[in-house]
């Protein structure tokens, strides 16, 4: 009898160790209690304890404690990682930690279009409240316009050297292929000239041509006569607006190419790597001049009888939209 009562105590003994063993596990990989996706933010030095104590109370796991004990032996033995995670609903504990060892953080972007001038890229990462810390304008010409990921609380200026060394690995790259057509003689004076490019055409494909245009002036010893080069001194590069005063384009600095032969003393704005690319590659022309053909690119002109031809026609469809 004595006998049979220890083997029923032992028999039930392992039945409750199998259950809470089964438990023990399913509670590892069951379906948390999160209902909807969320963003979780782990703090730089944090502990998995601590990471747990955050969770419990935003709701992402049921208990603290269990997930630590669960963690321990169930889960691997790398760090977790700091940064913004997203959460999927329903997440289980094993799930979850798999997240937070992974460093699969939530990025995001924030984007520099091409022809941006310095001013307006330094306010864009002021203005972005999960960028922290502060940072100088900065070099006009110095970034490199694109997307650029960025994790909650980092440095703006972690962001701003990321911009700025994609610009210095693009002419890394592209300077040493350089037609030998080009007429630039450094990287800096490349971005110069791909700067007002960038400015005067948004159409990829006269850029090229832009560039080579611009080129050959400056072979023949002649302004450039780029507006957007009046309107840097004004603005730092910002929208002037309003048209172009007189006074404005007899005004002698050392930006404005109607009072000046060559190229300004720096760039107007952040290029892109296809203006780079066509002040490294421009197009074999012999045109001299361009203007606007009134539906969103340019008329080119090999000589001022025919550029004067072409704006007489500009003017005339102005007048016709009402707006001279």
């Amino acid at each position: 009898m004595i006998r049979r009562l220890g083997c029923l105590i032992l028999v039930a003994g392992a039945v409750i160790a199998v259950f809470l063993a089964g438990n023990f596990l399913y509670g590892w990989n069951a379906s948390g209690p999160l209902e909807n996706p969320r963003t979780l933010v782990i703090k730089s030095g944090s502990s998995l304890a601590m990471a747990a104590e955050v969770m419990e109370s935003e709701g992402v796991i049921k208990s603290a404690d269990a997930f630590l004990m669960r963690a321990k032996i169930l889960g691997g033995s790398e760090p977790i990682k700091a940064g913004e995670f997203k959460i999927p609903a329903g997440a289980s504990n094993a799930v979850i930690l798999d997240i937070l060892q992974g460093g699969k953080s939530v990025q995001r972007l924030i984007t520099i279009p091409e022809g941006t001038p310095s001013i307006i890229v330094y306010e864009k990462l002021m203005a972005e409240e999960l960028l922290r810390g502060d940072i100088p304008v900065p070099a006009e010409g110095s970034i490199l316009p694109d997307s650029y990921s960025f994790e909650r609380g980092e440095p703006r200026a972690a962001v701003l050297l990321r911009m700025q060394k994609a610009m210095q690995d693009t002419l890394a790259e592209l300077w040493p292929k350089r037609s030998p057509n080009t007429v630039v003689k450094s990287p800096r004076e490349a971005v110069i000239l791909a700067a007002i490019v960038e400015k005067e055409t948004a159409l990829a494909r006269e850029r090229p041509t832009v560039a080579g245009v611009y080129s050959n002036r400056i072979r023949k010893n002649m302004m450039l006569q780029a507006d957007p080069t009046i309107i840097y001194p004004i603005t730092r590069g910002k929208p002037l607006g309003r048209r172009i005063r007189q006074s404005e384009i007899a005004q002698v600095n050392d930006y404005n190419t109607y009072a000046m032969v060559g190229l300004p003393k720096g760039p107007i704005a952040n290029p892109g790597r296809a203006s780079i690319e066509a002040v490294l590659y421009p197009a074999k022309t012999k045109a001299l001049y361009f203007v606007a053909d009134g539906k969103g690119g340019h008329v080119f002109a090999e000589t001022l009888e025919q550029h004067n031809a072409n704006v007489e026609k500009w003017f005339a469809l102005r007048r016709e939209r009402g707006e001279m």
